[in-house]
C-alpha cells in the first residue's frame, strides 16, 4: 500500500478534470475554495457556473483523517468501528445546461482504517454513471463500452460485477428506478491487492473522459425548447431525491464532518417538482422511463443484435 501515491495522483487527477472540464465548456472557469476541516485534514472545491456548456459542475479533493470511522464507511465492514481512519478522493458532477447532454457522475475513493494493535487495512471504492433526460442508444451503448474497456485487463466478469453493482447502488427504491443509465460501481475493493486495483482505478478514470466527451460534442448543439426544459428540472428531482436519502458519499462527507457546501455541490443549482406527473403516452419522455430507467444488458442486446 502507497498512501503517498494514491494522494498524488488524485491530487493530478483533480487538475485534470478541471482543464478537461473548462477546457470543453468554453465558456466559463472554475471557483476555487480550499478548506480545512477542524477534525483533520481538508480539500479544495472548484464549481463551475453559468458557462457555455455547463449550468454547475464541481470537481472536488479531499484528503481527511480521524479517530473514528462514520457508519457510511463501516457497513460492510464489522469489526472497524471505532477504528481511526485516512480518507482521500476525487468527486465530479456535471449539470449540463442542456437537456440534450447528460449530467454525469464520477468518484474515486482511497480509504485506510486503523484498528488498534493490528493491521492497517485499505480499500477503493467509486466509478461512474451517467444521467440522460432524452438518450440515444448509441450514446449509452458508447458509455458502456468505454467502461467495458476498463475493466480489460480485470478478472473475467469485472464489467458485468461493477455494472449490476451500479445498477443496485443507484436505484431509487420510492420510485422503482434507476437514477440514470448506469455505468460502474465497486466499493470496499482490495481483493486483487494494492497494485492491481490502483492500475483499474486510474483506467476507469481515464474511461469516463473517454465515455462522456464524446456524448457532449454530439449533443451539446441541439435545439431545444421550454418543454425540454421543464422535464429536465424534473428529472434533476430524482438527481437530488438520490443524493440526499441514499447517496453513500454524502452520508459519509456530512457524517465524518466535512464541509457541507462542497458535499451538496452535487445538488443541481434548479431542479423541480410535481404532483403525480405523468409522462404523454409515446413521447420522447415516456421512452426514458419504458426504455431507459430500469437495469439493461446494454452489451449484451447490441451484440444479440
Amino acid at each position: 500500500m502507497d498512501r503517498a501515491a494514491v494522494r498524488a495522483w488524485l491530487v493530478a487527477l483533480h487538475d485534470e478534470l478541471t482543464l478537461a472540464v473548462e477546457r470543453c465548456d468554453g465558456g466559463a472557469r472554475c471557483r476555487r475554495d480550499t478548506w480545512q476541516r477542524a477534525a483533520g485534514g481538508g480539500g479544495e472545491t472548484r464549481v463551475l457556473r453559468d458557462g457555455a456548456l455547463l449550468e454547475q459542475g464541481g470537481i472536488s479533493f479531499a484528503h481527511v483523517h480521524g479517530s473514528t470511522l462514520p457508519p457510511a464507511a463501516t457497513r460492510a465492514r464489522a469489526g472497524l468501528e471505532g477504528a481511526a481512519c485516512e480518507a482521500m478522493g476525487v468527486s465530479l458532477v456535471l449539470h449540463p445546461r442542456s437537456p440534450y447532454v447528460p449530467a454525469t457522475h464520477l468518484n474515486l475513493r482511497f480509504l485506510v482504517a486503523e484498528p488498534a494493535a493490528a493491521t492497517p487495512v485499505w480499500w477503493f471504492g467509486g466509478g461512474f454513471d451517467l444521467t440522460p433526460c432524452y438518450p440515444w442508444p448509441e450514446d449509452v451503448l458508447h458509455w458502456h463500452r468505454t467502461a467495458a474497456a476498463a475493466c480489460a485487463d480485470c478478472p473475467p466478469g469485472t464489467y458485468q460485477r461493477f455494472k449490476a453493482w451500479c445498477d443496485r447502488y443507484f436505484w431509487l427504491p420510492h420510485r422503482h428506478e434507476t437514477r440514470g443509465v448506469g455505468g460502474l460501481f465497486f466499493d470496499d475493493l482490495c481483493e486483487w491487492g494494492f497494485d492491481a486495483t490502483f492500475a483499474f482505478v486510474r483506467r476507469a478514470a481515464a474511461a469516463f473522459l473517454a465515455g462522456w466527451l464524446p456524448i457532449v460534442e454530439r449533443r451539446r448543439c441541439l435545439a431545444w425548447g421550454e418543454r425540454e426544459r421543464q422535464f429536465q428540472l424534473y428529472r434533476r428531482g430524482r438527481y437530488v431525491e438520490f443524493n440526499l436519502l441514499h447517496d453513500r458519499g454524502t452520508l459519509f462527507g456530512l457524517e465524518s464532518g466535512g464541509r457541507t457546501e462542497s458535499i451538496l455541490m452535487s445538488l443541481p443549482p434548479l431542479a423541480r417538482w410535481e404532483y403525480d406527473w405523468q409522462p404523454v403516452a409515446g413521447s420522447a419522455e415516456a421512452l426514458l422511463y419504458r426504455d431507459y430507467l430500469r437495469p439493461r444488458d446494454w452489451l449484451g442486446e447490441a451484440a444479440a443484435r
